[in-house]
């Protein structure tokens, strides 16, 4: 999360996203709506999520190690589940946050995902501290306050993955052939997320990933594009 005190803002009709600075709980399994509100006060979101949780361990199978934490499809409840889990910065090595809509299951297998892709956002080690949280959060209230214009159906859900390489956060996409749906999704995520051109956003076919050999994937759109990058290292 970003500094305490600073409010984030995102609107969508009448619903409008904001940031509070209620301190975290420590136990992620352990999470229970907190809000009291009546029913009439409550802001509905367009989908109902479903927050998942994995927790690395190399003994067990990937589909064991995951379980998820919480459905909300109100404003108040995704704030009282936020508040009430470690944030992404203070899971330990190898564990995921999945936010998903409900249905989908957060695996390339799930035939909403099956045929899509991610923009994958790598956040640099150097700024981990500033940066780790603030994209995670920034990316969350992004899809459950449906800002990605009239793309929305092609939103499948978001990913963080914390690991000692390396974080990554994530934005799922359910047809990776669209590709002027997917270059529009991935400007809004640069946007959102205030990325330097200097830092570039990936697009990966999951089949692409499924199938590597190696540790990198040839992406399938890059923003900003190198032509675009030559520029801007030229005027610095």
């Amino acid at each position: 999360m970003t500094d305490e005190g600073e409010n984030h803002h995102q609107k969508e009709g009448n619903t409008e996203i904001t940031s509070s600075g209620t301190s975290h709980q420590n136990n992620v399994q352990d999470v229970q709506s907190t809000s009291s509100l009546a029913p009439a006060s409550r802001h509905p979101l367009q989908c109902r999520w479903a927050l998942w949780y994995l927790k690395g361990d190399r003994t067990k199978d990937w589909e064991d190690c995951l379980k998820q934490v919480a459905l909300f499809d109100t404003v108040e409840d995704f704030w009282a589940l936020y508040n009430h889990i470690q944030p992404a910065s203070g899971l330990t090595w190898g564990s995921d946050y999945y936010l998903f809509k409900e249905g989908i299951k957060p695996m390339w297998e799930d035939e909403n995902n099956v045929k899509g892709g991610r923009w994958l956002v790598v956040v640099d080690k150097q700024k981990r501290n500033v940066k780790l949280d603030q994209y995670w959060l920034e990316l969350m209230m992004a899809i459950i306050g449906e800002q990605y214009e009239e793309y929305g159906d092609f939103i499948c859900g978001a990913v963080v993955n914390v690991r000692q390489k390396g974080d990554k956060v994530a934005l799922w996409t359910r047809d990776a052939n669209r590709d002027d749906v997917n270059l529009r999704i991935g400007q809004i995520v640069k946007a959102k997320l205030e990325i330097p051109d200097s830092e570039p956003i990936r697009y990966e076919v999951h089949k692409d990933s499924s199938a590597r050999t190696g540790s990198l994937v040839k992406p399938r759109i890059v923003i900003p594009t190198k032509e675009v990058r030559a520029q801007s290292q030229q005027s610095q």
